[in-house]
């Protein structure tokens, strides 16, 4: 009794102050960027792009009383397409999609332990590719819905029945195209397939369709990947942001992905839940190449999450990681930062908020690490796609 009692004062606490800071019709928004962030951005100087909206080219920004002027992450892509067709020999430095014969890349983040950053790690990645041109998938195979939640989904007033991944790769006849679950987000360029708890109903119905031998149709650890297939000529990347636990959703998006991303909190307790982790996962996917699931991946990289330089045990873990897995962890660690955890209780991350509300000396340390590591990953699909 006293447990229901202690759920249900929570829930309502909880659900007054959801209410208060984000109303069931609230809409986020994403902040507009100065014309030198804006420059810097496409690539240009901020001289070319205020001429440009002088002589009336492209989108026209906002202008302030003071002069300033202002561009939406939107007119941001249209000013990268204009430069693209002004100067198709350097196209590609402007709008970076993916040519004829490069494959979709899809980046799987997993860890089945709590706590290691996964969802943050996805979302700052995610949002990261968004700004620097790409067209870029978000799905949250989360039941929790975290990610969802962080890119302006409520799961609780904005989802229907089938309006997760799991009403594409359901195994009756309500399933229903991806296309048609794909929403877009209030960051442009950045598209979302939401999570809910509705993605437990695909742990509980495989083994059903396993052991139901009448039942036609593919294997589970195929359907993640077929279902992505559908909605492949619109994205260049797709980042996936697996469940804490080995289940069958997370095999699916491991057999789907072109590649890996292994979150690590570097805490003795978190590395011995990973040995376990890489254990099972190595047992259940030979299981499924036996199968005949195709599990090529482009690259299989650890990323050391909440990260703590001048922590001695913490070094050591780190030290040792390197010293197993050489090239394979990421060169630059993500730092636990007040500033992360700060803008994460409004819902934001640090692409999102204006440069002054934080500490202007924590919000750069932070940001370059989040953005050191980005930066490895896109080099890892660079060089899958065979580019320079």
């Amino acid at each position: 009794v006293r447990i229901e009692r202690h759920a249900n004062q929570l829930s309502r606490q909880l659900k007054l102050l959801r209410d208060k800071l984000f109303p069931p019709l609230s809409q986020k928004t994403l902040r507009t960027f100065s014309s030198g962030e804006a420059a810097q951005m496409i690539g240009v100087s901020d001289g070319y792009l205020r001429q440009l909206s002088l002589d009336g080219k492209g989108p026209q920004p906002d202008l302030a009383q003071n002069g300033r002027r202002s561009y939406t992450l939107g007119q941001i892509n249209e000013l990268r397409q204009y430069m693209a067709k002004l100067k198709p020999k350097d196209a590609l430095s402007y709008q970076p999609w993916r040519r004829p014969g490069e494959k979709l890349q899809t980046v799987a983040v997993t860890n089945f332990k709590g706590g290691s950053a996964k969802t943050t790690t996805t979302l700052y990645l995610a949002q990261y590719l968004a700004l620097a041109g790409y067209r870029v998938l978000a799905i949250d195979l989360d039941p929790q819905a975290s990610l969802s939640s962080m890119l302006g989904v409520q799961p609780e007033f904005d989802l229907s029945e089938g309006d997760t991944l799991y009403g594409a790769i359901r195994y009756d006849a309500d399933r229903k195209p991806l296309k048609e679950i794909v929403r877009k987000t209030y960051f442009d360029g950045l598209d979302l397939v939401p999570g809910n708890l509705e993605l437990m109903e695909f742990e509980h119905e495989t083994p059903r369709a396993l052991n139901d031998r009448q039942r036609p149709g593919e294997l589970f650890f195929r359907r993640v990947g077929i279902a992505i297939a559908e909605v492949e000529a619109d994205y260049d990347i797709v980042v996936i942001d697996c469940p804490p636990q080995l289940g069958y959703l997370t095999l699916g998006a491991v057999c789907a992905a072109t590649s890996l991303l292994i979150t690590i909190h570097p805490q003795m307790v978190d590395v011995a839940s990973m040995s376990q982790f890489l254990l099972m996962t190595s047992d259940l996917l030979s299981v499924v190449r036996k199968a005949g699931g195709d599990l090529q991946h482009d690259f299989i990289k650890y990323v050391v999450t909440r990260h703590e330089p001048f922590d001695a045990p913490q070094s050591q873990i780190v030290a040792l990681l390197r010293s197993l897995f050489s090239d394979d962890v990421l060169t630059a660690t993500i730092l636990k930062s007040t500033a992360i955890a700060d803008v994460g209780l409004t819902k934001q991350t640090l692409y999102e908020i204006e440069k002054g509300q934080v500490r202007r000396s924590t919000y750069d340390r932070a940001l370059e690490s989040v953005n050191a590591a980005n930066g490895e990953v896109l080099a890892g699909i660079h060089k899958a796609w065979g580019r320079a």
